[in-house]
């Protein structure tokens, strides 16, 4: 796709037309990430409107994530085949209709394959709002127009929860998608008019349908059983096992064919190249400890701390305040400084801050949860900034649109399993700690000293038990938080394992 930009009547945009153009794009990937969010807090009011449980409620989290992932790789051979600026215009369009049939849904199972299609249309949004923001700044400015996409991203999954929990408890779960449909017609509208002189040049590149067959059966399938596990007992369930076959040989079947095929849906060769392999596992690891902790916090808030919706998003929000002044001075330190120490720095305090969340207890106060977001905020910039510009930055500018789909791809889909992972340990470790809580407390005759207060014997064992629950689920939370947090530490020195950059790391045009 970089012969795109050698086309002379698409000069960059100046003035006016470029603020408004690079605000259409930003806004694009903004709502794109912003949906794999804002779902997060209102889980509960979608699992109790739906009559659904609330681990079942994460499938409206975990579809549209996957779903997501599947197409990002495709983006590149969907813009060089019908255009870029078509296939994002087209996305826009498809994306509001599918927020529409979202927020229309009488059924769970509805629900759930509307947000697929709502994901399909958003994943071809964000790396072609790369690709757009890059073509109509000056190459100048290329560094000021990343920096804007990526404080979108960065922001996204922060303002995601606010944005859900103030909706839903003002307006119903359903206005969390309808607020989608006139953003995206405004964003279509402008993008009709500004950018149909950047198209890029169309090529009757080929696709891999067998590849893209075996990428959504194998993603599938796992994705299927890491929700599924839970609920028919894992490996004890015929269909579990099944999944598992079906995943492992989808999964091997599919690394041979991309590397043996001349046009693969998914450049996997770039993984020799080491720089880029190593913000690969960075970027999976430490994205899935952030998206996990993301999910979890608002389920802990609402089902065990009494926390609203709305209450809950706010907490979430305050990790927005240092990313949004992090994000551009992040972004002008690339090039200066080793960005290895700036992902170091970043994913260690993320690692420090999920430490911090593994010691609080049910006596918290507001401001005891809040502040780990508001220093969360602070590191996040630099993992996300400084890991894009050295695994892109890394390879040669006619991959970094493959390159830049590998990493959304892994991005979206660790998000997406990482969340499926912790939910299910955090109810089990919580049934766990309940069993073992309310041994103990049987043990000591907790229940006589109620009963000598003045409570039946009924109303005392009430008692205990809403103890014993919101005492093991703390115990869970806590433990969770500990292995995120050892994973973020993990994936923090693994940063140094790619080689040093040779010399300036930016992202290239070649997009």
């Amino acid at each position: 796709m970089a012969e795109a930009f050698s086309s002379d009547d698409a000069r960059p945009l100046t003035g006016p037309l470029l603020v408004l153009a690079a605000m259409v794009l930003a806004l694009a990937n903004f709502m794109a990430i912003l949906d794999t969010t804002i779902a997060n807090v209102s889980v509960p009011n979608i699992a109790g409107g739906l009559a659904i449980s609330p681990s079942e409620g994460t499938w409206v989290i975990t579809s549209y994530s996957v779903a997501e992932a599947i197409t990002v790789p495709l983006t590149g051979w969907l813009a060089a085949r019908f255009g870029a600026v078509r296939v994002f215009t087209l996305a826009v369009l498809c994306f509001g209709a599918c927020s529409a049939l979202c927020g229309l849904a009488p059924s769970f199972g509805l629900l759930v394959v509307c947000r697929v299609l709502q994901g399909l249309s958003g994943g071809p949004m964000m790396p072609l709002s790369q690709t757009l923001m890059l073509r109509i700044f000056p190459p100048e400015r290329r560094g000021q127009a990343m920096g804007l996409w990526s404080m979108t991203a960065v922001v996204g999954p922060i303002a995601g929860p606010l944005l859900g929990g103030a909706i839903c408890d003002n307006a119903g779960w359903p206005w969390i998608f309808y607020i989608n449909v006139p953003v995206a017609l405004f964003i279509f509208t402008l993008a009709t008019r500004l950018l149909p002189r950047y198209e890029l040049k169309l090529v009757r590149a080929p696709v891999d349908f067998v590849g893209l067959g075996l990428l959504v059966v194998w993603v599938g399938a796992l994705q299927i059983m890491l929700d599924k596990g839970e609920e028919v007992d894992w490996f004890n369930s015929s269909l579990i096992v099944g999944l598992a076959i079906v995943a492992a040989i989808g999964f091997a079947s599919f690394l041979i064919w991309e590397l043996t095929q001349k046009d693969p849906i998914v450049n996997l060769r770039l993984f020799a190249n080491r720089a880029f392999a190593v913000s690969s596992l960075v970027m999976a690891l430490t994205y899935g400890s952030f998206f996990a902790s993301v999910v979890l916090i608002p389920l802990w808030l609402q089902t065990s701390m009494g926390y609203s919706a709305l209450w809950s998003g706010r907490v979430m929000a305050f990790q927005g305040v240092l990313a949004v002044v992090m994000s551009p001075i992040v972004a002008s330190l690339i090039g200066r400084v080793d960005p290895r120490r700036l992902v170091f720095f970043g994913v260690s305090l993320i690692s420090v801050v999920l430490f911090w969340r593994a010691h609080l207890n049910t006596d918290a106060g507001y401001w005891a949860i809040t502040a780990p977001q508001i220093v969360l905020g602070f590191g996040v910039p630099f993992f996300f900034i400084g890991i894009n510009s050295i695994g892109l930055g890394a390879i040669p500018p006619a991959e970094t649109a493959s390159g830049s789909g590998i990493l959304n791809f892994l991005r979206t889909t660790a998000g997406a399993f990482a969340v499926s992972l912790t939910t299910t340990n955090w109810a089990n470790a919580s049934s766990h700690a309940r069993v073992e809580i309310a041994g103990r407390m049987s043990a000591a005759g907790a229940l006589d000293p109620l009963q000598q207060g003045g409570l039946t014997s009924a109303q005392g064992l009430s008692s205990l038990d809403q103890i014993a629950q919101q005492q093991a689920v703390m115990l869970a939370t806590n433990s969770v938080f500990t292995a995120l947090s050892l994973c973020a530490l993990i994936s923090a020195c693994s940063i140094w394992l790619a080689p040093r950059p040779t010399g300036p790391v930016t992202l290239s045009a070649g997009h």
